[in-house]
Formats: structure tokens, sequence, C-alpha cells
């Protein structure tokens, strides 16, 4: 091979390496399959729980029944009587069965318990006490990998700053293969908490890394806007693969198959880091960024987090009660569960792709708060919802306005940094996946908990009248100020448009008289 043949590839990976486009693509697939790991389990936990707990302890009950079944053997001696002439059994007492007492295995078998309650004809799953509980675990296990998230990443914001994006990048793809196989094999509710935090360490890696890589390439604002909206796409898309594709995968291959298809995935974007990314290479940054607790005391930055948190917990509320409310009230099949959430993905696909580039031109203060507004509503319409045709309009909506606020509030975070503190994006994109997070955390915990003490619908309106209530809020984004020392360091930056801030204001000077043009030179 001719050594021009040998650095083609060389040349390729350098100028991949150069390309923004290229880091975008990573950043994309990391967020595809951190979400849809994260959703892929929402419709198999609720029935693989059921199954192999309630109706495994409900078949364990069987043994019970079969103790009284060996008196049935000490019959009185003499009381069937075989005839060698004809090969038959002649019954003399009626107390045995022949059968039974010809085979032994199947003495054993049980006699029918006394009638319970009879099989609902609807076709709805039994134990309604189970499914209430089941709402709290099933909460709680979806809470833990936003729990950990929460808890990580701050160190990981800090970390970023030290190092650089890539490292903690490809840290996270690691964890995140070893959690999705781990799902792959777990069998028992511990085993699947523990594959979920987990997750949660890798997720917090993967996202604060690769949105704080995405701010500091795209540094002009729009370009930022429109960057962070196809990223965003990629966390829609597989928020919209990741319900529907687990409950067919379930119902009709197996638990374990959607996971190792997902590991696959996950090993092609362990590749395509290790060629466009350098983790090897520590590039720390080289300004010092804004401490986390500076960022927190902002009103601004808290504002935008809590248009985050509130918007993302009503879905997040709505993961794992809407599986087991369709189970009670529609009797809904395992492959409609994954599917309800379907709407509200495609919508969330196409919002956050459509309002990257909108948000900027009708302001992104007035997307998010128009989109709170429209996230209110929509899971106040969700109890409405008589079957899975029903849940089409509230999911959707749902999802088109989450789209909204999302594609608003990510670049409004980077904007925030840069007008009013130093530009460096590990930390405000740590407290925006912290705000995410807050509601994936409280809303999964704190909904199961609900839902078991007052219902669903009062659930469902309790959520949607906080959204509606903290849109106004979205306000107080329209124009921020910038900080004193950001307009001193921008003033520096800019020194020709100083002094021709300078030269007006000299020329500004009325009444003219015959000493004004002295007076100009000296202030010159």
């Amino acid at each position: 091979m001719p050594p021009a043949a040998e650095r083609v590839p060389w040349r390729w990976l350098a100028a991949g390496r150069a390309s923004r486009r290229l880091v975008l693509v990573v950043v994309f697939v990391a967020l595809l399959l951190d979400n849809m790991l994260l959703t892929v389990v929402v419709p198999i936990v609720p029935t693989f729980l059921y199954t192999t707990e309630y109706e495994g302890a409900n078949s364990s009950v069987a043994p019970a029944w079969t103790e009284p079944a060996p008196p049935a053997l000490k019959a009185p001696p003499f009381s069937s009587m075989f005839s060698y002439f004809d090969n038959t059994t002649v019954i003399v007492s009626g107390s045995a069965n022949t059968t039974e007492l010809e085979n032994g295995m199947e003495s054993s078998r049980p006699p029918q318990p006394p009638a319970s309650s009879p099989p609902l004809p609807s076709g709805c799953p039994e134990g309604e006490e189970f499914l209430a509980k089941e709402n709290v675990r099933v909460g709680l296990l979806f809470a833990s990998k936003a729990l950990v998230q929460l808890v990580f990443n701050p160190s990981v914001g800090l970390l970023t700053n030290r190092i650089g994006y890539h490292i903690p990048m490809f840290i996270g793809f690691i964890i995140m293969f070893v959690s999705t196989v781990m799902f792959a094999f777990s069998g028992t509710y511990t085993l699947l908490f523990i594959a979920r935090a987990l997750q949660g360490i890798g997720s917090s890696f993967s996202s604060v890394a690769g949105l704080g890589m995405l701010a500091s390439v795209y540094t002009d604002d729009f370009e930022r806007g429109n960057a962070m909206g196809i990223a965003l796409g990629g966390l829609a898309l597989g928020v919209l693969i990741g319900a529907p594709f687990g409950s067919v995968m379930y119902e009709f291959v197996g638990k374990s198959s959607p996971f190792l298809v997902l590991a696959f995935l996950a090993l092609l974007d362990g590749a395509l880091q290790l060629c466009i990314l350098q983790p090897s290479k520590i590039s720390p940054e080289s300004t010092k960024g804004t401490p986390v607790f500076t960022l927190l005391r902002d009103p601004y930055i808290l504002v935008a987090a809590g248009a985050l948190c509130f918007s993302n917990m009503g879905v997040a509320m709505l993961e794992p009660t809407l599986p087991i409310w369709m189970m009670q009230t529609m009797c809904s099949p395992k492959w409609q569960l994954g599917m309800a959430f379907l709407p509200a993905s495609i919508s969330y696909l196409i919002g956050t792709n459509l309002f990257g580039i909108l948000a900027n031109k009708m302001g992104r203060w007035l997307c998010s708060l128009i989109g709170m507004a429209v996230v209110g509503i929509s899971l106040l319409c969700v109890p409405l919802a008589k079957n899975i045709y029903g849940l089409i309009g509230p999911n959707g909506g749902l999802g088109f306005a989450i789209g909204m606020v999302d594609s608003s509030m990510m670049p409004i975070m980077g904007y925030l940094v840069d007008l009013r503190h130093t530009s460096v994006y590990g930390n405000v994109y740590a407290i925006a996946d912290v705000a995410f997070c807050m509601g994936f955390a409280i809303g999964p915990s704190t909904g199961g908990a609900i839902v078991q003490a007052i219902g669903f619908p009062w659930l469902m309106i309790i959520i949607g009248v906080i959204n509606i209530a903290y849109a106004p809020l979205c306000w107080y984004l329209r124009n921020p100020p910038a900080k004193e020392e950001k307009i001193a360091i921008l003033s520096q930056e800019c020194p020709m448009q100083t002094k021709s801030y300078t030269t007006q204001k000299t020329l500004r000077d009325f009444p003219l008289t015959d000493d004004s043009d002295v007076e100009a030179e000296n202030a010159e």
C-alpha cells in the first residue's frame, strides 16, 4: 500500500476530531442510548414484577393444598382389589381414586382450593392491593437513577473543568454498558434497583460532559441553540423508541432481548467515541469556571432550572403510574403499556427540533412560558381518557410542550453563563442536569405514594396546577441583566465600541461655545 493511502485514515481521523458536526453526532448518540435505556424499562418493570412476584406467590400457594392429599393414600387395607384375570382394579372403598393409588406421582395432585373470586371476564389483572403497593416500589426503582445522578452531577461538573470533557464522556459509556448488561440478566427487584442506580452514574457523566462539550464547541448563541435542539432530538428519539421497543420486545421475544440490543449499540457508541474524541487527552479549561454555589445564587439560573424540573416532573410521574393505572382501568395488554408513551415521544422529537430554531426568533422566555402552561393543561386531561386512544391527545400535547421548554432552557443556561459569569459550561450544565434529575427523582418517588393515598387523577391535577402556576416566572428571563464585572470585561474586549461611545458622549455638550472644541480635545 502506498504511503499516501496509509495516511488517508489518519487524515480522516484528524478532520473528524476537528469537526463540530461529528462532536454533535457523538453527543446525539450518547443521549439517544441513555434515554432508550431510561424508558425501555417503563413497560417492562411493572409487568415483570407482577408476573414474578404476585403470580409466583399465588402459584406457590398450591403446595399448601397438597398437604391434605397424603391421607387419601391411607385408605383401609384391601380398599381395592387387582384382578390378574382381566388386568382391572375393583374398587372396594370409594375413598380413593384408582388412578391415584396406581400412580404415586399423580396422587400428589392437589384438590381444588375453595372457590375465591372468579377471574375477571374483562382480562384485568387480579391483585388490586399488590398493584397499589407496586406503584410505590416501581416509583422508587425509577427514581433511583435520578437520585444517584443528582448526587454525582456536581462532582462531574468540577471534573470536566479540571480534565476536560473527553475522559468523562468515555467513562459514562463504560458505566452505561455495564448497567445495560446487568438489566438484561437481573431477575429480582434488588438487582434491577442496583442496575438502575448504576445507570444514573453513567448518565451523569454522559449528559454533563456532552452538553458542556457542545456549549464549548458552538460559541455563537444562535448556533448553540440549534445544536442543543439537535442533541435534545437524540434524547427525544431515545424516549420515542425506548418504551414501545421495550414493550414489543418483552411481549414477543423476552425480557433480556431489548437490553442486549442496547448493549450492542452502546459498544458501537464507544467505538465512535474512540475515533472522534480523544479519551486519553487531559484538556482542562484555560479559565477557571464559576463555582456551583455562585451559580445557584443567581435567580435567573434558578428560574430556568425550575422550569426544567417541573415540566419534566409531569412525565416522570406518568412513567411508573400510567402503566399500572392502565392495567387497572383499561385492562391493557403488555404492548399497549409502552405504546401509550408513543404520542408524547413523537411530539417531543418534533418540538425540540422545531423550537430549537423558532425559540430564538419568538423569544425563548415566551416559548418556555407557553410550554409550561400546555404541560399543565395536558396533564389535567390525562385522567379523562377511557382507553389508549384517549391518551393520544394529552400525551401528544405533553411531549410537544416539554420539547418547547427543554429546547429553550438548555441554550438559556449557556447564555446566562456567558452574560453573567465566566464562559465555562461544565457547572451550569451540571445544574441543568440536576434540575432535570430532580424532576425524575421527586416525580416517581412521590407519585407512587400519592396515587396510593388519593388516586391517579388527583396526582395529575396537582402536578398540572404546579406547572400552570410556575409558567409566569419565565417572564423574568425575557431580558436578564449582565453583571457589572462582565460588562467591564466585554468593554475591555471591544475597545472600538468604547471609544465611539466616548466620542458620542463628548459631542453631546450643549450649548456649543467657542471653547467647546478645546474642551473636547482635552477630554480626549
